[in-house]
């Protein structure tokens, strides 16, 4: 099935950049949030950085014209029946996207895909929620969306092959490298990534290296473009903490259990970039 239309459940930060990512490959797009002001300032996002890659003369002015004319708003869920594909890209909230998936559910046709941007939950629980089970199917953008090359394609257990195919050609068309994945907590990146990062602290708190020659040693050593602390803290190491405790409750391994120095700096309050304190300062 040719997906020519695309609909997004969520006009923010992960919902604008997959549009912006659609309509720029030339693929039609409805973009619908709860608020009008939240659809507005989600267009007016993929606007900004459409011309921030015209002045890095990656886009002209005429491509982004046509992107941003193949954009539709809304906030009226009835609008997403003329998609081939619909992409919940709400708050990492397991009962708001089970309330959405059943709301779009009832009013899509049988034969259209549905999509789960999460990067957290079980896409089989998830489409367990809905009629189509066999037609749900992960699909996991990284942030920023527009400049990320991977999307991580999620099969539930009932996901067809169909399904997979026409949801990972989407995603070559749209200039991204996919991999396919089997549903399992955190997936494939944030399996590796965050123990990686849970690790880093316990060497943090062990005295081994400072926090800069921790994260100097992953950059120069590994070629990682910024280190485990530093990105921590862009997270926010309260989500880092998160993920460790679903880890280590979904595994029951301790090899996932978070280090404790996380768990206090995240008591004090120091969340990373967002709180201005984590490992470092801003």
């Amino acid at each position: 099935m040719a997906i020519q239309t695309v609909g997004i459940i969520g006009a923010g930060t992960m919902g604008n950049g997959i549009a912006q990512a659609c309509a720029v490959a030339g693929v039609n797009v409805v973009m619908v949030d709860i608020a009008q002001a939240a659809v507005d300032k989600g267009l007016a996002n993929v606007a900004g950085s459409l011309d921030r890659l015209i002045k890095k003369e990656k886009l002209t002015e005429g491509q982004k014209t046509a992107a941003l004319a193949l954009i539709k708003g809304s906030t009226n869920y009835e609008d997403l029946k003329s998609a081939q594909l619909v992409i919940e890209a709400a708050t990492e909230n397991h009962a708001l996207k089970i309330k959405i998936l059943q709301q779009i559910d009832a009013i899509l046709a049988p034969e259209v895909i549905v999509a789960s941007n999460t990067s957290s939950i079980s896409i089989t629980q998830l489409a367990a929620a809905t009629s189509r089970p066999d037609r749900f199917i992960g699909m996991h953008f990284f942030n920023p969306v527009p400049m990320m090359a991977l999307v991580e394609i999620i099969r539930g257990y009932l996901t067809s092959d169909a399904t997979h195919d026409a949801v990972k050609a989407l995603a070559e068309k749209l200039g991204k490298s996919p991999i396919t994945v089997k549903n399992a907590p955190g997936f494939v990146v944030n399996r590796i990534l965050v123990p990686m990062i849970n690790e880093a602290f316990f060497v943090l708190s062990e005295g081994i290296a400072t926090a800069e020659d921790i994260d100097a040693g992953m950059k120069l050593g590994c070629n990682q473009p910024i280190g485990p602390l530093a990105l921590a803290d862009m997270i926010g190491l309260d989500v880092c903490l998160a993920v460790m405790e679903v880890y280590l409750e979904q595994f029951g391994d301790s090899k996932y259990r978070p280090c404790p120095l996380l768990k206090e700096m995240v008591a004090a309050g120091q969340l990373g970039r967002k709180t201005k304190r984590g490992v470092y300062s801003y």
